[in-house]
């Protein structure tokens, strides 16, 4: 193992805006369900605050992160940016690899971004509670986390195969204050209609999303809050790419390769949108890729069209690469990457040929997790192989290529939660999962008939 180089910002250098990528690639509205027309900001404030309903809609370029966002987000931020020398070594590359290490939050990934943001705005307009989906649970871990420094209750319905596969994400909810359920539950009538036509049903992203929804629109003093997908989740975490700038500015390098995981799209969308807002407006040009699962490829194998963003269909329509609003994935160890979605954002990104995709089998992601444990020192969460994974695969192509690229990816979180999926990798016994064609494409017959995509 060798030492790591890393590169230092202070507090003060926390950014003082979020980027709004928005503002310079055009993206489709969000529609009404039953109207087919746009939605507006007083169609959203029965599920949110305004200021979150404005964000969402809005298409200002730089929008002011408020003082006390900024001093919690101090608790840890500016997060650390790496060179990877010793992943280096190992490959025998003449690239330059560095990685943004979202694990030093106090939940150990990038979530808190927008949670302490979303907690913010929503104790600023006097809501009392917040419900939500998580899928591995750090998106639940992080709002549990930011309610407790707003006194606010969370209630966080959690993918049930995660559920079971990651006892102490739950643990940790419970010990910021928040009440954790498997879903589908009894709990709402959407986890009820699920369990009544399949009793052992795994969850999925989509199901676990209509049961907090279903409980934000059924009490005024309830909110929702959502961990990925929105537009304006993927504002709050334009901190890390803005921050990643600045540091590699420290040492004079810019990136050829922008590499990070895809699953709802709010990692991928916080490190890469401030690199491609820089190129739109006439900087350096950089590639960026999106690693996605295989058993869930919605960039690679999915549709664009309006679908709703949750299997009930209680979401606005969202125009993204989806699977299926109704369709389950399979139960791969990288939760959070598990939903038939992706962010809207992210999806005009692909569209306009701003990014690229690759999707990638959970065997060969934690070999190079174990690659980079072993090179680096830390254990990455299962959603941050598939980052790693294609980061190897882009510095051995220079290495084919001779050529000293720099490549820069999002390591969103620490693994110290999953290490039970290590084991069964370590073991022998972690296996591909199937991607199910049959399942997307009955899920896919079931999309919104009501608009033309």
């Amino acid at each position: 193992m060798s030492e790591r180089t890393k590169f230092v910002l202070d507090e003060k250098d926390i950014p003082t805006t979020w980027y709004n990528l928005a503002a310079d690639v055009a993206v489709p509205p969000h529609l009404h369900p039953g109207t087919g027309q746009p939605i507006t900001v007083d169609d959203l404030l029965p599920i949110m605050p305004r200021a979150l309903a404005e964000q969402e809609l809005g298409l200002e370029r730089e929008v002011p992160i408020p003082d006390r966002v900024r001093e919690l987000y101090a608790l840890w931020r500016p997060s650390p940016l790496h060179r990877a020398r010793g992943l280096e070594r190992v490959l025998d590359t003449p690239a330059r690899i560095y990685y943004k290490y979202e694990g030093v939050s106090p939940v150990g990934s990038h979530k808190p971004n927008t949670a302490i943001a979303q907690a913010y705005y929503n104790k600023e307009a006097g809501a009392e509670r917040l419900a939500t989906e998580t899928g591995a649970g750090q998106w639940g871990s992080s709002l549990s986390f930011a309610g407790a420094l707003f006194g606010l209750d969370v209630q966080v319905y959690m993918v049930k195969v995660s559920f079971h596969q990651k006892p102490y994400r739950k643990l940790l909810m419970e010990t910021y204050g928040a009440r954790c359920v498997a879903s589908p539950s009894d709990e709402t009538a959407a986890g009820r209609r699920i369990l009544a036509a399949d009793p052992e049903c795994s969850g999925s992203l989509g199901i676990a999303t209509s049961e907090a929804l279903e409980v934000a629109m059924g009490d005024p003093r309830t909110n929702y809050a959502g961990g990925s997908v929105l537009n304006h989740v993927l504002l709050h975490q334009s901190v890390i790419g803005q921050e990643t700038i600045a540091q590699l500015a420290l040492a004079d390098d810019y990136p050829d390769v922008v590499v990070a995981c895809a699953g709802g799209g709010s990692n991928l969308g916080g490190l890469a949108f401030p690199f491609l807002g820089k190129a739109l407006a006439g900087g350096p040009k950089v590639r960026v890729v999106a690693a996605e699962p295989a058993a869930c490829p919605t960039l690679t194998q999915g549709r664009l069209a309006f679908d709703f963003g949750d299997t009930a269909g209680l979401t606005p329509l969202l125009r993204m690469h989806t699977l299926g609003h109704s369709y389950v994935p399979p139960s791969f160890h990288a939760g959070g990457l598990r939903y038939h979605g992706m962010a809207p954002l992210v999806s005009a990104a692909l569209t306009e040929g701003l990014i690229e995709a690759v999707a990638l089998e959970q065997t060969r992601c934690f070999a190079a997790g174990v690659t980079f444990a072993r090179a680096e020192g830390v254990v990455p969460a299962p959603e941050s192989t598939h980052a790693i994974e294609a980061t190897i695969r882009e510095a051995l192509r220079c290495k084919a290529e001779g050529r000293a690229e720099t490549i820069v990816f999002g390591l969103s979180g620490f693994g110290h939660f999953d290490l039970s999926a290590y084991e069964a990798y370590l073991t022998g016994s972690l296996r591909d999962e199937p991607y199910d064609q049959a399942g997307v494409e009955a899920a896919l017959a079931g999309l919104p008939e009501t608009v033309d995509a």
